[in-house]
């Protein structure tokens, strides 16, 4: 009977402790977004456990970042064959994304304020504006043709603007596309006369919020807003906080407009600051941050965009240089550092690069896997 006992009690002491509670949690807040996808369907307990990972991680200041930088590499000709990547922030890791966004017919993709991807040709124009572009609303084209406008959704609208081709007899002209009824309204006020040599999607940086669109001239700081649902125009104001500025760009962080300047002339730049804008009087309400000096030197002015999603604002070279800079926002001021762009590594001279961000879920992996048949691979580089 002691033997017994004692063969009982052994076998107590070789069975694992459960892994469960703030131990599975604290695993989990390493683990990155694409694996807890299969993690929460474990059990119930590692469900919940996933859960709350996640919710704790958004109280934290180091570990909740989940705003993706998404990166389209596409051959420049036809077929035009096209590879996605993205950079989650929260994991530290560059994951491929297959099959790539299916548009429905072969054409060049673009991007605008942050989160919108399109494609306009002059048979039809598609557009995406999901976390990670699974749903695409295709529409009949715009009756101006342009070689390089301003596209952007504000609420239901899809406003094209400006960049029309000289021959047409308004270059300037603004066409609204509603969503909902599928139709196109071509009886907007053109594009603010002062941006007539600078009307193209190039030399304009644009932000959007629900209601309003937002232009401004890069090199100017000339900005103007446009409201879809009165078809008006106003402005233009000067964004132009620091007389030294030479090269500015706008975004939303969250519900609030910011802009970005690199502080400079043709010998280089001194500096990169971030504004904060009030909306209503277009004045700039306060530094935010200034981008370090290790990380100015790795811009380049002709080339400097920046994606934003949620606190998280990423700046790069759409040309394709290697190392992006990111800043998070908070309350405590800014946070600052670089990541190198594995898509842009390995790029070559046919293949350009299309940049969007967004605020990516655990629910949004899941449904691109399950709905949108996509499949994330994390890359070692």
């Amino acid at each position: 009977m002691a033997t017994e006992n004692c063969k009982e009690v052994e076998v107590v002491e070789d069975q694992e402790a459960p892994l469960d509670g703030d131990i599975l949690e604290e695993i989990l807040s390493h683990v990155p977004l694409i694996d807890l996808v299969p993690a929460s369907h474990v059990s119930k307990s590692w469900k919940s456990a996933v859960f709350s990972s996640l919710h704790r991680s958004t109280t934290t200041t180091n570990n909740k970042l989940n705003q993706w930088l998404i990166v389209h590499k596409q051959r420049v000709r036809s077929p035009y064959h096209t590879t996605t990547h993205a950079y989650d922030p929260r994991s530290h890791v560059w994951i491929e994304i297959t099959p790539p966004p299916s548009i429905g017919h072969v054409s060049i993709l673009h991007s605008s304020h942050s989160t919108l991807l399109y494609s306009l040709s002059p048979s039809s124009l598609s557009f995406s504006s999901d976390p990670l572009h699974l749903t695409w609303h295709h529409a009949a084209p715009p009756t101006t043709w342009r070689s390089d406008p301003v596209v952007a959704a504000v609420g239901r609208h899809v406003i094209i603007a400006g960049g029309g081709c000289d021959f047409e007899d308004n270059p300037l002209a603004v066409e609204i596309y509603d969503v909902k009824s599928r139709t196109w309204d071509r009886t907007c006020g053109s594009v603010p006369a002062n941006l007539k040599d600078s009307s193209s999607s190039t030399w304009l940086s644009i932000a959007t919020n629900n209601t309003k669109l937002f232009i401004m001239e890069k090199q100017s700081g000339a900005t103007h807003a446009f409201e879809p649902d009165t078809k008006t125009w106003s402005g233009p104001f000067d964004l132009r906080p620091d007389p030294r500025i030479c090269y500015s760009v706008i975004a939303f962080s969250n519900d609030r407009l910011i802009l970005i300047g690199l502080i400079g002339d043709v010998d280089g730049l001194k500096g990169v600051k971030m504004w904060g804008v009030n909306c209503d009087t277009f004045e700039c309400e306060g530094l935010i941050g200034e981008m370090p000096l290790e990380l100015v030197a790795k811009l380049k002015r002709e080339n400097f965009s920046v994606c934003v999603g949620g606190s998280v604002v990423y700046a790069y070279d759409p040309e394709g240089e290697e190392e992006v800079i990111w800043c998070e926002l908070g309350a405590g001021g800014c946070r600052w550092g670089s990541v190198r762009c594995a898509v842009a590594i390995e790029r070559n001279r046919m293949e350009r690069l299309v940049f969007t961000c967004s605020t990516v879920g655990i629910e949004d992996v899941e449904k691109a896997m399950r709905w949108g048949n996509r499949r994330f691979r994390p890359l070692q580089w």
